[in-house]
This record gives C-alpha cells, structure tokens and sequence, in this order.
C-alpha cells in the first residue's frame, strides 16, 4: 500500500497557496499510484491545539474549539471542491488521537526520554517553538515569522533528544529525506549541539491541548502532538512518504524520528521538503496583501491549468514565483500549442479516416520511443519528480506532433500503412492523456473518454481496439 501524507495544517487562519501546493502534489501522486493499480491511503487533516490557536480565538472572541471548527471544516470543504483525492481527513481534536498521543507520551516517559526540568527560552507563537539565539535577527524577532520573540522562564517536561543525535544522523544519511540538498541543513543544525527539547507547556499558559497523562497542570507541546497524527490516521505504519514544506523539514526529519524511536515505531521511508513560493516575485505576507488564496487562481486560470503550472513551472523542491505572465506562457506554449494542438490534430485525423477498428502496429521506431518515454515518467514520477515527468510528457507530445508531419498521413494511399500511422499516434495520444491525468484529472479524463478508453493506461503498443472518436477543444488559447 503506498501511505501519503500532507502535513496537518494549523487551522488559525484560512488556506494559501501552499496549503493547496502540498496537498496538490499528494493527490498526483495518489492518483498516479491509483492508475497503477496499487492501493493508495491519503491522510490530511489540521492541526487544532497550542497557543497560536489558543490566542487566535481569544482575538475573535471565540472560544478555541469553536474556531478549530470553523476554519476546519474551510479547509475540509475547499479540498471536496477543488477534487482532492484524499482517504481521511484528521483533526486533532478527535477522540482517536488525542488517546493515541496520550498513550505514546507516557510510553515515552516510562522508556526513560521525558524528564521534569525548567526551560528558560525565546518562544515564537507563530512556530510554537522555542528558538535558539543563534537563529534570531534583530530584535529577537523570528526569521520565518519577522516578529519579536517572546523570552520565557516556565516549569516543563524535556524529550532526551541528545540521546538520539547518531540514530538521526544515519537516518538523514540513508537517503529517506529529499530533495538531498535539504539533509545538509538538519545535519548542520545538530553540529551545532543537540539540546533536550521541552515538550510540554503549562496549563496556566497554554490550556489548549491535550493534558499530559501524569500532570494535568501540562499540556502536550503542539508539536508532539499533531506528528502523530500520521500514526492515529493511517491503516498501517510506516508511511511510505511524508510532503512537506521546507519550513517544517526539522520537526519531520529531526524530532520525528526521534520521537518514533523513544517508543520504538518504524520511521518513515521518505520524507520530501518542498520550497516556497513568490508572487510577481515578492514574498507573500499579509502586511502586502498578497497572499494568494487557491480559489482566486483558480477561479481566474482554471482548476487544471493551476494543477499543472505549479507542478511544471519549477522543480519540485525549489522555490518559485507565481506571475500571470508565467501562468499565460504555461497555458499556450504548453497546454494549448502542445497537448492540445496535438490532440486536435489526431482525433481530427481518425475522423477524416474513419477509423475505428484498429487491428495492428508495426511501427518498430515509434514503439521504441513510446516505451523510452513510459520508463522514463514512471522513474520520474516515482522520485516526486514532477518537473521531470512533465518535460518528458512534453517532449513526447513534440515528438509525436513531429511524427504526423513526417508520415503525413493525409497523404497515404495504402490502407495499412494508413492504418498503422493512425495507431501510433492514438497510441501516443492515450499516453500522453493517461501520463498527464494524475496532474489534470478533470479535462484529461474527457480526452480519455473522448477516445474510447474509460481509464488511463501506461501501456504503450498494446493492442486497442473499437475506440470512439470526438473531437474537443482542450485547452483554448488565453
């Protein structure tokens, strides 16, 4: 069973853009492995407790649970409407997990990892972390959030991560954190000397949460909790792949692992840590008023066309900037020029013939370019390459638009020779649809239809046969 995950995300505010941007990039990758036949398990949810709830309702006159379910359900709802193709969505605040988070944390105490101590810190609300001096800028503000921080003396319970430093730097050496660039920056954080992490806060501070089992007058650390939704909401453990933003790579590929250990569960087999986005080349944030709410894009370019320009504009991994003209270029060169040209051309093809019955191929030449292009997606798409799958379905489409000028088929008089091109080219349009559905569900599925097959396929040169042609446009010119 392949096992995604999104992070859960904290319910203090509304969806962005990248909320939508890790959630888009688990419902390809659940519905690519869908298309391959394998069962998929999609867990996504929110993250309802902490201080940054805990004031975020006091701000709104509203008491914390009703907030958390409030912007829980915009989030629930905006995913239903945007199509994604999730199995659970977790809250938090759910008889299940609160249980497994309480069960987890005593076995870590009576494992010997949680202690009693005091903890003396800069605290940022916005991460619900304590920071190290070293990361602070001017003012002691944090560098995510550019607010100040806030210094704390507090009574509290401390996780033993020191006593985990080696077992985390083997993990982050295996390879199971991606892209590999990113294992430099957790392994440079713990050269710079591990500290026992404070887990918990008091209730006279922080009553919003889960209480800790054997001192009600704590509560469970955000953090502590809401990793562990992964394993209170999927079937089995481990995941098979944990998507992230960069910003919360530490929490997944430091404490993570060591939280698991102290209760001896299995870690993740990947864990991906995707970059940031720009808009028009600026740093999205409330005071500018430009962060992007996934509606807008899409009421303004459409579901698909943004499914497919944030997944193709850069590699999956690094930071972009999303700009009209970028998203106009996307859509004509790409979409419209490319895919759909091709597919207007093929299927205007097939009708002017009149083929329906096709009943061979012997085209040795485009066999072998079809196959090279399925390997070579599939190998992409299984390394969370995106970008990568992409440029291959697109060269691919230029390589089959190609092809109907060299055989030009209007052209031919042998009946099957004619019958043989035409094949080729239904072929590779099947594949091209079938490779590009996971990205763009909704308009690839009627390209599909539009040529008799119900489903997608990734098998080139496979005998087909009574297709149904109708001609659509796909992607017009904006």
């Amino acid at each position: 069973m392949f096992l995604v995950t999104t992070p859960i995300y904290y319910v203090n505010d509304e969806p962005h853009i990248g909320h939508f941007y890790t959630t888009l990039a688990a419902d390809v990758l659940a519905r690519y492995y869908r298309a391959l036949g394998k069962e998929v398990f999609f867990l996504t949810g929110t993250d309802e407790h902490g201080l940054k709830m805990q004031k975020s309702a006091q701000e709104r006159s509203l008491s914390p649970k009703e907030l958390a379910d409030k912007n829980s359900s915009i989030f629930k709802s905006l995913w239903d409407e945007l199509g994604i193709s999730y199995t659970r969505f977790i809250r938090t605040t759910e008889k299940d997990h609160i249980e497994l988070v309480k069960e987890v944390f005593l076995k870590c105490k009576e494992n010997g990892f949680i202690y009693k101590g005091e903890y003396s810190g800069w605290y940022c609300v916005g991460c619900e972390e304590f920071k190290p001096e070293s990361e602070l800028l001017e003012g002691n503000a944090c560098p995510i959030h550019l607010k100040p921080c806030e210094y704390i003396t507090e009574p509290t319970y401390f996780f033993k991560l020191t006593a985990f430093g080696d077992f985390i730097k083997d993990f982050l050496k295996s390879g199971a954190v991606m892209p590999a660039g990113r294992v430099n920056e957790i392994l440079s954080f713990i050269q710079e000397g591990l500290k026992d992490l404070s887990v918990t806060r008091p209730r006279s501070r922080v009553s919003w949460g889960i209480p800790v089992p054997f001192d009600k007058e704590h509560t469970i650390y955000v953090w502590f909790d809401a990793l562990f939704n992964y394993v209170s909401g999927l079937p089995s453990w481990p995941a098979s792949l944990h998507l992230v933003g960069k910003d919360i790579l530490r929490f997944h590929a430091l404490y993570w692992p060591a939280f698991l250990k102290s209760v001896n569960l299995e870690l993740p087999e990947r864990i991906f840590a995707h970059g940031w986005w720009k808009v028009e080349g600026q740093k999205m944030s409330k005071s500018l008023g430009n962060v992007l709410k996934p509606a807008d894009l899409i009421t303004s370019w459409g579901l698909d066309e943004i499914r497919y320009f944030l997944l193709r504009e850069i590699p999956f991994g690094e930071d972009g900037d999303i700009s009209n003209d970028a998203i106009l270029r996307r859509i004509n060169a790409e979409l419209s020029n490319g895919v759909g040209n091709l597919f207007s051309r093929v299927i205007g093809i097939a009708i002017k013939f009149g083929k329906t019955q096709i009943s061979g191929l012997k085209d040795v030449y485009y066999c072998n370019k079809a196959e090279e292009f399925v390997k070579s997606y599939h190998s992409k798409m299984q390394d969370i390459d995106f970008y990568g799958a992409l440029e291959e379905v697109m060269s691919f489409c230029a390589f089959l638009n190609k092809y109907i000028d060299t055989k030009a088929p209007w052209a031919l008089k042998d009946e099957e020779l004619i019958s043989n091109v035409l094949y080729a080219l239904l072929d590779g349009v099947s594949l091209v649809c079938s490779c590009l559905e996971p990205f763009m569900p909704n308009k690839m599925q009627k390209a599909l239809s539009a040529i008799g097959l119900s489903a997608p396929i990734f098998s080139p040169c496979a005998k087909q046969s009574h297709r149904v042609f109708n001609q659509l446009t796909l992607f017009p010119r904006r």
